[in-house]
């Protein structure tokens, strides 16, 4: 896929696709596809504002306008009592079972004690369990079973037994609280940030990282044998990063005060309290620094945060982009207000004390949305564009663009994306879901021709802004649907060798399956980054005439919960003279 959290932003498909808080670190939440939709009652952007937009549960759906925004935005005890048998149970007597129960409890518990085996039905919000933990979920939680019925548990780890207090009873699932911990995984660790719990932008730092590779390779194993029957999955070695931290190369922080401190950084999950994570242990230590000194320079010039509840105050949000090439940054006011107080001075001490930063814009957003950029920016000082590298690709960033948040694991995202489209220089490349165009350009030198396919016109501006910019000349960018496109290139006699599609982790609109499956392209190559929803496109493509080939998962987001797959699928044999 193009958040985070993310940790923290993608592309919409939605720009935000990763960067959910968790932008993967904005919005702390992420789907959570291991359980029914009706389960995530997370609040967010997701974990980053990113972890993750979408449900993975659903069907496919189309894109709505907020997704869209969001993906041009670019946007981490009590005393434990086994369950007792009838026998143990009466011996303690009424008082001991019912005396923190709620009114009208007790006579559950009554008729309970005359049920020789309890079912997980009994169960009450409230009890304490013991439960092994068999995988760890989608959203980074541990996985179990209490009898048999599936338990999801933050913190718990594969293979540990843990304690647990259920906080939350539906049909066909528990959700507990991790209250002790009765056998210990050998990869639990000290998570090194001190905020890790609160923030919610990471989800994994209790893991150690090679326990946190085996567990995404094994999410993917699992969506895909839960919703295609694959239990032998052709799956590769996960890419993994020599050094998992300080790789995020941008950060979208709210404003605000705490405890009399101006603090940038993140709401905790369903609060309004807002967590400073401007030491952030995944973010680039250049955008930490340029945190802390802009924090500085707003509390001596008296701009005052945006304060949502009062609809009071200037900053909302302060994004910070830098470029790993050169170490030159971009930041971004977001604010509530059309001009920021004091602006002159707040640019002339930017300016004087970060030479590093070359552009600074103001972009206002006066509406309540959990969107961060409203649609109006201006350069206040400075470059319009951001100048980076991606391996030899030059790319020119305007504030709200989108590019990977991780560009030393993007390359070899992208690697996997090449090696699976299979080009000799004669092929058409359709890039759906192209966003600003930075697959289609990687693809570009080896194909006769790419098509990239964009609904948001402004990314569709920037990626022909790119390719003029890299001087690549047979890469072509169309605004539109690609489910509308596809069809009509092929009624006119376009049929591409290679469709290439990277979606929100909605997945792919159910049209646009139907568009790849009448175009009859040789190779199909998805990157996702929900491995449900890929999964479950891909039961469809498997009956439409296509074959697995391999799958090669990515750790985009280290810490986090989130997983990058590429999946090569190729036209089988005999479909292929049909």
């Amino acid at each position: 896929m193009k958040q985070q959290s993310g940790p923290m932003n993608k592309k919409p498909r939605s720009a935000n696709r990763h960067e959910h808080r968790r932008d993967n670190h904005t919005s702390a939440n992420t789907h959570r596809g291991d359980r029914p939709s009706h389960a995530s009652s997370q609040s967010s952007e997701n974990r980053m504002k990113s972890r993750s937009i979408g449900n993975g549960s659903g069907s496919h759906k189309n894109r709505q306008s907020e997704d869209k925004g969001r993906r041009y935005e670019g946007q981490m005890d009590a005393e434990h009592k086994r369950p007792m048998n009838d026998e143990k149970r009466s011996s303690l007597g009424k008082q001991d079972r019912n005396s923190n129960r709620k009114p009208g409890a007790s006579s559950h518990y009554k008729n309970k004690q005359h049920v020789s085996k309890a079912s997980a039905e009994d169960v009450l919000v409230g009890d304490r369990i013991v439960v092994t933990i068999k995988r760890i979920g989608i959203n980074g939680e541990g996985v179990g079973y209490y009898k048999r019925k599936a338990v999801f548990i933050e913190g718990a780890i594969t293979d540990e037994v843990v304690k647990a207090e259920v906080t939350k009873v539906e049909r066909s699932y528990l959700q507990a609280k991790l209250t002790g911990i009765e056998k210990a995984s050998p990869s639990r660790q000290e998570p090194p940030c001190p905020v890790y719990e609160q923030c919610g932008g990471c989800q994994l730092q209790h893991m150690t990282h090679e326990a946190q590779l085996r567990a995404k390779e094994e999410i993917v194993r699992e969506a895909f044998q839960r919703y295609t029957g694959i239990t032998v999955l052709p799956l590769r070695p996960i890419y993994g990063m020599e050094d998992p931290w300080h790789y995020r190369n941008k950060a979208q922080l709210q404003l605000g005060w705490q405890r009399g401190e101006l603090v940038a950084g993140l709401y905790a999950q369903g609060t309004h309290k807002l967590f400073d994570i401007s030491e952030c242990t995944v973010q680039e230590q250049s955008i930490n620094d340029v945190y802390k000194s802009i924090k500085h320079i707003i509390k001596e010039l008296n701009i005052s945060p945006y304060e949502e509840r009062t609809r009071e105050g200037v900053i909302k949000t302060i994004v910070v982009r830098v470029a790993k090439a050169s170490g030159k940054l971009q930041v971004t006011f977001v604010t509530a207000t059309d001009r920021i107080p004091d602006q002159r001075r707040l640019v002339d001490r930017m300016r004087s004390e970060l030479p590093q930063v070359i552009s600074i814009a103001h972009n206002v957003h006066k509406e309540r949305s959990s969107i961060i950029f409203g649609p109006k920016t201006t350069i206040l000082w400075g470059e319009e564009r951001l100048p980076e590298k991606l391996g030899t690709i030059q790319f020119a960033l305007s504030p709200r663009a989108f590019f990977q948040l991780n560009p030393e694991q993007t390359i070899k995202l992208y690697g996997a994306v090449k090696e699976a489209a299979e080009l000799s220089g004669n092929e058409l490349v359709i890039d759906a879901y192209c966003g600003t165009g930075t697959i289609s350009l990687w693809l570009a030198s080896e194909a006769r021709e790419v098509r990239g396919i964009e609904v948001i016109a402004e990314a569709v501006q920037d990626a022909r802004a790119n390719a003029q910019y890299s001087g690549i000349d047979n890469a072509l960018f169309y605004e539109g649907q690609a489910e509308r496109l596809l069809p009509e290139w092929v009624a006119q006699g376009i049929k591409p060798e290679v469709i290439v599609v990277d979606p929100p982790r909605t997945g792919l609109d159910a049209e646009l399956i139907q568009a790849v499956l009448k175009a009859k392209p040789e190779r199909f190559v998805y990157v996702s980054c929900n491995p449900s929803t890929l999964a479950k496109d891909c039961k469809e493509l498997l009956a439409g005439g296509y074959e697995l080939k391999w799958a090669q998962p990515v750790d985009m987001f280290p810490q986090t919960a989130h997983v990058e797959v590429v999946i090569l699928m190729e036209r089988k044999r005999s479909d292929r003279f049909a």
